[in-house]
């Protein structure tokens, strides 16, 4: 995959494992990036990969959203919810995240990309997918054809997802499942790590674990 081409000065947001993930990515596209923010006052003044880190999240207000593009660098292995908030806040002010694909990612015709997206090392995505905003395609993942994923998803390592699949906004898919084709899957669905989805939890809010996935009562 070609290169992405450079766009305003970026800041990372947050300075953890993900944080570390996109910063690599951000320099094998060769963006330019001012540094990065976090919440914990003893990282201040430190670095990462190199990267300064700056300050506070305050510290982006300092600069106008026409002059910065942002980076979500916030992960989560349980709950998409920290990650959504911080996006939020900062759209609503006006900022715009920058959508990445890692140069050995590889995306299909006709798929489409909403504000925010990251697609990480190793992923493949099929002809005709839908990947909204803020969600990560994180290290690994195969999102097959026609597939639908929505806002603020988290796709961890390794999980494979058939075609036609749906996924509701804010759902977290632990590393290593696979979900069959022509699952539908409701909002904030959290599926546990190693697990088989052979049917469809379409009333969202659900946790499931196992092979074949079953509800956590």
């Amino acid at each position: 995959m070609k290169k992405q081409p450079h766009a305003r000065p970026i800041i990372v947001l947050g300075c953890g494992g993900h944080a570390k993930v996109l910063l690599d990515t951000l320099r094998a596209l060769d963006h330019s990036v001012m540094g990065a923010v976090d919440t914990d006052p003893v990282k201040h003044g430190t670095k990462i990969l190199g990267v300064p880190i700056l300050g506070g999240e305050d510290w982006v207000l300092k600069h106008s959203p026409s002059e910065v593009h942002l980076v979500n660098g916030l992960g989560g292995v349980s709950s998409t919810q920290t990650r959504r908030t911080v996006f939020n806040k900062f759209r609503e002010r006006g900022y715009e995240f920058l959508t990445l694909i890692h140069p050995t990612a590889w995306v299909g015709s006709e798929v489409s990309l909403g504000e925010g997206v990251q697609i990480m090392a190793g992923v493949r995505i099929q002809p005709g997918c839908q990947i909204r905003s803020n969600s990560i395609i994180n290290t690994g993942a195969t999102i097959d054809h026609d597939s639908e994923i929505g806002d603020h998803v988290h796709i961890a390592p390794g999980v494979t997802v058939c075609g036609s699949v749906k996924i509701g906004e804010k759902s977290l898919i632990g590393a290593g499942s696979t979900i069959i084709q022509k699952i539908i899957l409701g909002p904030e669905t959290l599926i546990g790590a190693g697990s088989l989805v052979i049917h469809s939890f379409e009333s969202g809010g659900i946790k499931a674990f196992g092979v074949p996935a079953r509800e956590a009562k």
